[in-house]
């Protein structure tokens, strides 16, 4: 078995040296050739010039710079597309997604499964976005079209061939786990060990995930557009029978009622426009993202020439 392990980098130069060590002990006890890919995500800090020293250090580092901070799927993305081997295998780079649990992956995926995630035993969040993040992930199974696989993380190990579902995919809007699902849906989780991050915090703050959930929802399924025509036909409806009960009220009583009741109902109605036009909007923001030719990631240099930029 020979494997990849792909790992965008944002801030890391405090502990991708101390990762990498713990993959150069874990990797030859269950792989016969490897290498890791660090994917330089327009960090502000020094880690380009430690993914340099790494590989140096490590024939089997491998490292890409992009031109600026692309965002985690598309790096990901980036990394996933310059694997050589059979097995990826996507982690943090924050110490959190110990190495040496990536046997336990490795272990599942034997079972005909093509994706496997390692899914914490006790996550290190805080509840808000310990709820946030699970009905993210609900959406994503949903969208994915297994919405019994709920278990959905970063950390995780799938077949290589896989990546020919999406090889054309060149949109700016990534979803790593929705793409995966383009070329399988066999998957499976496990749990693993997460360890608390070693430095600096996490780049998902309330705003970052609300961001993912429209990506979610507006760029992988049209779901969102046809509950608005479903919600404009249920208003029509609506419409019918307030302009019914107008009729029926002038008729019977000679008067109907005043402001309040207009004041109401066009509250509704134009609440539900506005609802109906923001939905579109994210649509036409998102065909705009897609038509302009934006690619997913731009690459400024490699440690390795035999990475490629397709």
């Amino acid at each position: 078995m020979n494997i990849s392990v792909v790992i965008p980098v944002y801030n890391g130069a405090k502990t991708i040296e101390a990762l990498v060590q713990r993959l150069g002990q874990v990797l030859p006890t269950v792989a016969e050739a490897f290498e890791v890919i660090l994917v330089n995500d327009g960090s502000p800090d020094h880690s380009w010039e430690i993914i340099i020293a790494l590989s140096k250090q490590y024939p089997w580092v491998r490292g890409v710079n992009l031109m600026r901070n692309c965002g985690q799927h598309n790096a990901l993305l980036c990394g996933i597309q310059a694997a050589c081997y059979e097995i990826t295998i996507t982690m943090d780079d924050d110490l959190q997604h110990p190495p040496e649990e990536i046997p336990k992956l490795l272990t599942k995926m034997q079972g005909n499964f093509d994706v496997v995630y390692g899914v914490p035993r006790r996550r290190q969040h805080t509840w808000w976005r310990t709820l946030f993040a699970a009905l993210t992930k609900r959406a994503v199974a949903w969208v994915m079209g297994i919405p019994s696989m709920q278990d959905i993380g970063s950390y995780r190990a799938f077949r290589t061939e896989i990546r020919r579902a999406f090889e054309h995919f060149r949109g700016s809007d990534v979803l790593i786990d929705v793409l995966l699902s383009w070329g399988t849906n066999r998957f499976a989780s496990v749990t693993v060990e997460e360890d608390s991050r070693m430095a600096g915090k996490s780049n998902y703050n309330f705003a970052k995930l609300v961001r993912v959930s429209l990506l979610v929802l507006t760029s992988y399924t049209t779901v969102p557009l046809r509950f608005a025509s479903i919600m404009g036909f249920l208003f029509t409806i609506f419409g019918a029978l307030v302009f019914l009960y107008v009729i029926i009220t002038y008729l019977l009583a000679g008067s109907i009622p005043g402001f309040p009741f207009l004041a109401s109902t066009i509250t509704v109605f134009s609440g539900v426009q506005l609802f109906a036009l923001g939905i579109i909007g994210e649509y036409l923001a998102r065909v705009f993202n897609r038509t302009g030719g934006r690619p997913p990631y731009t690459i400024d240099t490699f440690t390795d020439k035999g990475l490629s930029a397709e």
